[in-house]
């Protein structure tokens, strides 16, 4: 992941990123279970990963997209989109392993748009935040994640 342009060093970018890696570990992880033909730790795998996002996408969506979406209206509307279609595929599995026999390829389509998503974000979303937020707009970044917290396993 990103390292050059020294975002990590900002609390809540750097909190971000370690979300970031875990959910990159976790899709290895769902791989390797698709591999094994075990869809039941797929989904369990896709429930961890939600979990994980859950609390990130709002600090995203509520803190740092709301700051850059007047400068890069259609690059926030696609990050977005993208937010729901990850939602979507994962929230298939919330309640217990899906049924669908087609929702193992639909994970993996998925989590292949979700680790191209990321890069977008450490790539773009955070360097362009770190140049461009105010004092104040870091400060509501910070407040909603205080707001919000992390998920267990994501370290602080």
């Amino acid at each position: 992941m990103c390292e050059y342009c020294g975002c990590q060093a900002v609390t809540v970018i750097g909190e971000l990123t370690r979300e970031h890696d875990l959910v990159v570990d976790l899709i290895g992880d769902a791989r390797t279970a698709h591999t094994a033909g075990d869809t039941e730790t797929m989904a369990v795998i896709a429930r961890r990963i939600a979990e994980v996002l859950g609390p990130h996408t709002e600090v995203e969506e509520h803190g740092l997209f709301p700051a850059l979406a007047d400068e890069f209206p259609e690059q926030i509307a696609g990050l977005e989109a993208e937010h729901r279609r990850v939602e979507a595929v994962l929230g298939e599995a919330a309640g217990a392993t899906p049924a669908d026999p087609g929702w193992p390829l639909r994970l993996l389509d998925v989590l292949n748009l979700l680790r191209a998503h990321i890069l977008k974000e450490q790539d773009g979303v955070f360097p362009a935040a770190l140049t461009g937020l105010s004092t104040e707009e870091w400060e509501a970044v910070e407040a909603v994640r205080a707001r919000v917290g992390t998920r267990p396993g994501v370290m602080p």
